[in-house]
């Protein structure tokens, strides 16, 4: 059976020391209140809930899966998990950075990162559910009338109801712009939606009293495409006008999809049949209000990822310091054994440390991701708060992607250390292959993140936000420049910074004269800003701990970032050259091929 200890220190020491988050929000005025024993005591909580509550139903989750009655529509989801959520909510864990006019805590996004980590960790499919709802409540938030803020994001803060949003159908995925979901307006003001949606997460359950439904859908003067889309909210049950809940909407669970992972949430296919909905925003601009709960779930795939990479890692870990298996070919370490453990194998060491690099590169850069949401909607300047916003939608799909990519590398990793046991069920490994293999392809694929990273947020602007984040590298070099200490982790860095710039306008110029030059280097170009990203973090912790070394510290904590940093940058950072090289290969090999694909 595995086990999952939340890494609650490496969590305060990307906080407080890397980012210093404290004094960072001190400026915020929502936040200036706000104090690291505050921070500490919730994530300490918080990992006791996410081990000792959700953990537990992790793997008998995975094996029960969710039940649809046919009759009645309605969803069972595994045993234990309707308990827990009960606990969850009365705990207060689902107001925690809510807005506090609604009922919520007003804590940072930064302190919900990481307790999500810690959920996703325990327990990805029961985490969904209630995942989803921020969301849904964020979109709401920023664009849902005065009525529909009154009336369901109180509901949404203390977690009585959860959202979902209901974007995909059967002849389309990515491309929203295909929709055919109708929806006739009402002589009240309502509107009647009918259609069909599929893969909606946590889309019919029996967790909470009532489900908010976010739907995309087409009015009848709709022009065609992405701009012809509307958004409306569509409640599972009425609401009446005290409050109380009404008869049932017309949107159901038709059917649940048979999936690889993931097996504990419910992925509904759901019929709108007269469902009465009410508009959020404007008509035909749901997309561009529909992108708050995306960008938001987009985040929240990377901390799923995250929490897979830590508690695989973890576990396989731990399984290496016991397993005994030949003996090492240095020599005999445990010579009261027949064999010796296989930690001490090269091999079994690098998958191990590419895991717990890329979890602790992951966690650094979605702490940073969630410091950046909290300025962008806290601070009083105007250029922070524009700032802030340009470097999180640059940030947005390496977190998805990124972090998506590498859980998928790290969860198979960890799976081979076990050997043959690895591949056997009750070790919980192939759970975790499993479920981490759906987050690089929901929230848009990892394709699709890395088009909007090279098409959109790159070469859309000419560089102008990538340059913002290029400024932070910069000065991490200018101030480090000069430590010999650093040199290994900052001459690396600095390298990468400057043949990035070569790299983006080859591959623009390219683009101008062949569209497709583009498509076929964003993959590539992903992944090789992905490892700037993650070594800028890793410069940056490194520095952290070789100054708490000098000062005296002797926490063995401060070494072992630093040997980490040390395996990142010998043995993961140099993919960057081979994916620069791929990508400079252009389109030919790719687009000139029929006869091999005919």
């Amino acid at each position: 059976m595995p086990t999952y200890t939340p890494p609650v220190r490496d969590m305060q020491f990307v906080m407080h020391e890397v980012f210093n988050v404290v004094e960072e929000l001190k400026a915020c005025p929502n936040h200036a209140e706000v104090d690291a024993d505050t921070i500490n005591a919730v994530l300490e909580e918080g990992g006791k809930f996410a081990s000792e509550v959700v953990f537990p139903l992790n793997i008998s989750g995975d094996e029960e899966g969710c039940v649809l009655d046919k009759t009645t529509h309605e969803v069972k989801a595994p045993s234990g998990f309707k308990e827990a959520y009960a606990q969850y909510v009365e705990g207060g864990w689902p107001a925690l950075s809510c807005d506090p006019e609604f009922g919520g805590q007003g804590l940072p996004f930064v302190v919900n990162q990481c307790f999500y980590e810690m959920l996703n960790s325990a327990n990805q499919a029961w985490t969904m559910y209630p995942g989803l709802s921020h969301g849904a409540y964020e979109c709401l938030h920023a664009h849902g009338t005065p009525e529909q803020k009154a009336v369901f994001l109180p509901k949404l803060t203390t977690g009585e109801w959860t959202g979902t949003m209901c974007l995909t159908e059967p002849h389309c995925g990515t491309d929203l712009g295909m929709l055919r979901t109708k929806a006739e307006p009402q002589p009240d003001g309502t509107y009647r939606l009918t259609g069909q949606k599929i893969f909606i997460s946590a889309g019919e359950h029996d967790l909470a009293e009532n489900i908010v439904h976010l739907v995309l859908a087409r009015l009848p003067d709709a022009p065609m495409g992405s701009k012809g889309i509307s958004l409306f909210l569509v409640p599972k049950y009425h609401v009446n006008a005290d409050g109380s809940l009404g008869e049932r909407n017309g949107i159901y669970c038709g059917g649940l999809e048979h999936k690889m992972g993931i097996h504990g949430n419910a992925t509904a296919q759901m019929v709108l049949d007269g469902a009465v909905g009410t508009l959020v925003g404007q008509p035909h601009k749901g997309l561009p209000a529909m992108f708050v709960m995306m960008n938001a779930a987009r985040l929240g795939v990377g901390t799923q990822s995250l929490g897979l990479t830590e508690v695989a890692f973890q576990n396989a870990l731990s399984y290496a310091k016991d397993r005994i298996q030949m003996r090492s070919l240095s020599g005999t370490k445990a010579k009261d054994k027949p064999a010796d453990p296989i930690i001490h194998h090269p091999d079994v060491r690098k998958m191990l440390l590419t895991s717990k690099a890329y979890a602790e590169g992951g966690r650094a850069l979605l702490t940073f991701c969630a410091l950046l949401l909290d300025k962008e909607l806290n601070h009083p300047e105007e250029k922070v708060r524009k700032d802030s916003a340009d470097l999180l939608a640059l940030l947005t799909p390496i977190a998805k992607a990124f972090v998506s990519d590498n859980a998928h590398l790290a969860t198979n990793h960890c799976l081979q250390v076990f050997g043959g046991h690895g591949y056997i069920k009750e070790w919980g490994m192939e759970q975790f292959v499993r479920d981490a293999r759906i987050n690089m392809i929901y929230e848009g694929t990892n394709t699709v993140q890395s088009l909007d990273l090279l098409a959109r947020k790159v070469l859309g602007n000419n560089g102008a936000t990538m340059k913002k984040f290029g400024k932070l590298v910069a000065a991490l070099v200018e101030e480090e420049g000069v430590n010999e200490k650093m040199a290994e982790f900052i001459n690396p860095l600095a390298y990468l910074g400057e043949q990035i710039t070569k790299f983006t306008t080859e591959i623009g110029f390219k683009g101008l004269q062949n569209p497709d030059e583009v498509g076929a280097a964003a993959v590539d170009y992903l992944r090789v800003v992905g490892h700037l990203v993650y070594g800028y973090f890793f410069a940056r912790m490194a520095s952290v701990a070789l100054k708490a070394m000098a000062a005296g510290n002797t926490d063995p904590f401060y070494p072992a970032k630093l040997q980490t940093a040390r395996f990142y940058f010998a043995k993961l950072y140099p993919e960057t050259a081979m994916l620069m090289r791929t990508a400079r290969t252009g389109s030919a090999a790719l687009m000139d091929t029929e006869l091999a694909l005919a």
